[in-house]
């Protein structure tokens, strides 16, 4: 790619950390969904109680992910993404030893908490590190790192389950979450805090600032669209990828939605999503590309619940269902960077996004509940599509950033 070799020594490794601190993490967080059911029998717990362990991390990641933008604004970003990493890290690691239901909550939890803290803080070393043309597509790769550690955690998971027992296999896969410890020594070895940053704390004589000034009345405008433009996305996401398989299965009988097939084809159209919103972002705007993927993700739920259609059909359909739904993130870091000043910029990305996370984490529950009086064929597209119109009015009434250069 182009625009990779145009990247200086410094944006090129940071490009690199990021990304693989994102696939990392992508991994980590993804063989939970993998070994869930598994963990269901060994541990002895309800359908219920599975369902608050991944709530538990999507609610502690919004505050994570808040808590490391204010720590970000004050300590660095780097110090502060390896933090992050190490958090994550060590509690993945320790859930592949727990003996008991509360011990995985717990550790879930905590586990949340440097999820969060990861995107918060990488997104926003990335936007500041890169050049402004280039800004949209590094950014865009970066997320793209989420279907690679998606389909990581997928093989991870045949190899792990066909060499070992189940009820060591699903430990073994938590237990490699001792891999991105490893990435923290690359990260302190090449990768250094933004300029943009240092000089923002050169010229203010301090590290960051009060993190409420992100609801201040010059900046409170941005700070609420810019969290109704999250929630829209990723209430749209988790409405669309939580309940769309148990439909499909349940409600239309196929057979294909639990394959290998369907799921590979789900992360190829993921990956392809990232790579082309990248690309779109520099291109046609940060505003364009969330206007183009939210109103795709919003039309194509469609199909899925209205129309009778066959295991051969859907299969092909997981393509645009994976590229639409993940394309949509391709320009979220770098418009949020952008549309803050330095000295409160990973306080404000931290909040709006992980606030948009900790509130789309509530569709599900808003899905399940209408889909029992209204079946979920109902439920699902009143939900996604409404949370995709929000998404679309909040990038409406936002300024485009395109080419903005960042100011200490």
């Amino acid at each position: 790619m182009s625009m990779l070799r145009n990247l200086n020594k410094v944006e090129r490794r940071t490009l690199t950390a990021a990304f693989l601190g994102w696939a990392i993490d992508a991994l980590d967080y993804m063989v939970f969904t993998f070994v869930l059911t598994t963990v269901m029998v060994v541990m002895g717990i309800s359908q219920g109680q599975a369902g608050l362990l991944a709530t538990v991390t999507l609610l502690f990641s919004a505050i994570g992910g808040w808590l490391a933008g204010i720590l970000a604004d004050r300590f660095g970003r780097v110090r502060v993404l390896q933090i992050t990493i190490l958090a994550f890290s060590i509690c993945t690691v320790l859930i592949g030893f727990t003996q008991s239901y509360p011990q995985i909550f717990v550790l879930r939890a905590l586990q949340g908490l440097g999820f969060g803290g990861e995107w918060a803080v990488g997104s926003v070393l990335i936007g500041e590190m890169v050049r402004a043309r280039m800004r949209g597509r590094a950014v865009g790769i970066v997320q793209s790192g989420w279907a690679i550690g998606w389909g990581a955690a997928a093989v991870l998971y045949t190899l792990s389950f066909t060499i070992f027992e189940p009820e060591l296999a699903w430990r073994v896969m938590f237990w490699f979450g001792a891999i991105p410890a490893v990435l923290v020594f690359f990260i302190r070895r090449y990768v250094p805090e933004p300029e943009v940053f240092t000089a923002s704390v050169q010229r203010t004589g301090r590290k960051g600032s009060d993190f409420l000034k992100i609801f201040a009345p010059g900046i409170l405008h941005t700070t609420v669209l810019a969290s109704l433009m999250c929630i829209g996305i990723q209430g749209g996401y988790y409405a669309i990828t939580t309940w769309l398989p148990a439909f499909l299965t349940k409600s239309r009988g196929l057979t294909v939605i639990g394959t290998g097939g369907y799921l590979a084809v789900i992360i190829a159209g993921s990956f392809v999503g990232y790579l082309i919103g990248s690309w779109l972002t520099d291109r046609l705007g940060r505003k364009a590309n969330v206007l183009i993927f939210a109103v795709l993700a919003g039309i194509i739920v469609v199909p899925y619940t209205q129309l009778d259609l066959s295991n051969s059909v859907m299969l092909v359909l997981g393509f645009p269902l994976g590229f639409a739904a993940s394309g949509v993130f391709s320009s979220l870091g770098s418009f949020l960077t952008e549309l803050f000043p330095t000295r409160i910029r990973g306080s404000a990305q931290g909040f709006c996004y992980n606030f948009g996370r900790g509130i789309g984490a509530l569709f599900p529950a808003f899905v399940g509940f209408l889909g029992d009086r209204m079946g979920l064929a109902t439920a699902i597209p009143i939900f996604a599509g409404g949370a995709y119109l929000v998404a679309v009015l909040a990038a409406l009434a936002l300024p485009e950033t395109r080419g903005r250069e960042l100011a200490p």
